[in-house]
């Protein structure tokens, strides 16, 4: 008899459950970490990334299959979770699982009263407010769109449009990624 990963119960009888793991090797950061696996981090770096991608993956093509997402973090030098969204969209489209757009992620601040968008390590340790935007850009359709600290609605929006423009710009490049290994592909099957 065919074998079934994971729990039966957690089968879902009309769509494709999503399940993501997120884990940092432990030479990633400066510091050493004991345990990479299983801290409360991680569990909520997982689940946001789980609930990204429900947004984006047409899960009902798959009813009662689990799609599985692991991610591991070699090198962290800030935006590690808009790196793994962006990384896990041409996962998930290699795969050939249908979407309903690109997922493109990205971080953003404020710099006194200017806003910047992809935050490095430094940036964000600085301790201003910042927002990470997940965004399925043909749509506008927003994924997923957390903030650290509270903002002013007019700060709020300029570090906003900071992150959108960058994951405009982001799917950009992703695009044309896709095309060319798609166009490589097809010339292969071609020949």
């Amino acid at each position: 008899p065919p074998q079934m990963r994971g729990s039966r119960s957690k089968a879902l009888p009309d769509r494709a459950l999503v399940n993501c793991q997120y884990s940092m090797a432990t030479f990633s950061t400066g510091e050493r970490r004991r345990r990479p696996h299983g801290d409360r981090q991680a569990s909520e770096l997982a689940l946001q990334l789980k609930q990204t991608f429900e947004a984006a993956i047409l899960t009902c093509l798959y009813p009662r299959s689990q799609i599985d997402i692991y991610v591991q973090i070699l090198q962290a030098d800030g935006g590690e979770y808009c790196a793994c969204v962006n990384a896990a969209t041409l996962a998930v489209m290699d795969a050939g699982i249908p979407m309903r757009d690109y997922v493109c992620a990205s971080s953003a601040g404020l710099a006194e009263d200017t806003p910047l968008a992809d935050l490095s390590s430094p940036e964000e340790a600085a301790g201003g407010p910042r927002l990470v935007l997940a965004l399925l850009p043909a749509s506008g359709q927003i994924a997923l769109l957390q903030l650290s600290a509270r903002l002013h609605q007019e700060r709020l929006e300029a570090a906003l449009e900071a992150a959108g423009e960058a994951c405009r710009a982001l799917h950009a490049v992703l695009d044309r990624v896709v095309r060319e290994r798609l166009q490589e592909v097809t010339a292969l099957l071609g020949d």
